[in-house]
């Protein structure tokens, strides 16, 4: 009974119009918007109206929360949404914005059975009990208004959200069936190998290279080569690109302003 409240009223809020400013915004901030087919920034702009009803943001790092601000940042995370079924980011509760990069304490091995604790800056993190997701305001307007760069910190940081979904973080979210998951696992452990193995050769790569980091940052940064660089990966990893475009329902070629 719950649920069905919830998806009536999650409905009636995507029919109300998009207020012009916000959609001023967006037009202006996210550069794939108006690539997009018109069905899809239709179904984009319910998305976003669905999606600030229901998130809190908290500006940190004396940052002043504007609608640009959070409708920039709406905008981009909803790009992941189009044509599934969705919840809109579950587990997720609050997105906590610094006007540019932060500082965060970090432990990671350096090898030897060593550790190292320090600082470290950041653009974007976010965690699977955390309920929050922090991203830093310039890096997410700039990877918004240059979509062909591969590079997108509200892409990278929503993606490891749909990861969470399943309640695991592995890099692979949730799939419809047996035969997919077998499909995902036998694609990505290749395509994660690969680039694992470029990393320690110091071979070039299109897929960024902090994606040899574990499997979770591996879908992270393939989700932003998918919408950013899909020409590029389509022509160099096929088969990942085929697993991503059956996942996410979408065809960024299709789209895509990549030179």
């Amino acid at each position: 009974m719950v649920f069905g409240l919830k998806q009536r009223r999650r409905k009636k809020r995507r029919a109300e119009p998009v207020p012009a400013a916000w959609l001023a915004i967006i037009e202006r901030n996210v550069g794939i918007f108006k690539r997009l087919p018109l069905a899809d920034r239709t179904e984009l702009l319910g998305h976003v109206l669905v999606f600030l009803a229901e998130k809190h943001f908290e500006g940190a790092g004396g940052l002043e929360l504007t609608d640009e601000i959070r409708v920039t940042i709406a905008a981009q995370a909803c790009i992941l949404l189009l044509h599934r079924d969705t919840d809109y980011y579950p587990n997720l509760t609050s997105i906590i914005v610094y006007p540019t990069a932060y500082v965060a304490e970090q432990t990671a091995p350096i090898g030897g059975g060593i550790w190292q604790e320090g600082a470290q800056g950041r653009f974007g993190e976010t965690g699977q009990n955390l309920g929050a997701l922090v991203l830093a305001w310039d890096e997410a307007k700039r990877g918004a208004r240059l979509p062909s760069d591969g590079a997108n910190v509200v892409l990278h940081e929503f993606a490891h959200q749909l990861d969470f979904e399943d309640g695991v973080t592995d890099g692979t979210p949730a799939l419809a069936t047996r035969a997919a998951y077998a499909a995902w696992a036998r694609v990505m452990s290749a395509e994660f190998e690969s680039l694992r193995s470029a990393d320690d050769s110091g071979a070039p790569t299109l897929l960024d290279k902090y994606g040899a980091t574990n499997q979770a940052e591996f879908f992270a940064v393939i989700t932003e080569a998918f919408f950013e660089r899909p020409r590029a990966l389509r022509a160099r990893h096929p088969e990942l690109y085929s697993e991503l475009q059956e996942f996410y329902e979408q065809d960024p070629v299709q789209y895509s302003s990549e030179e």
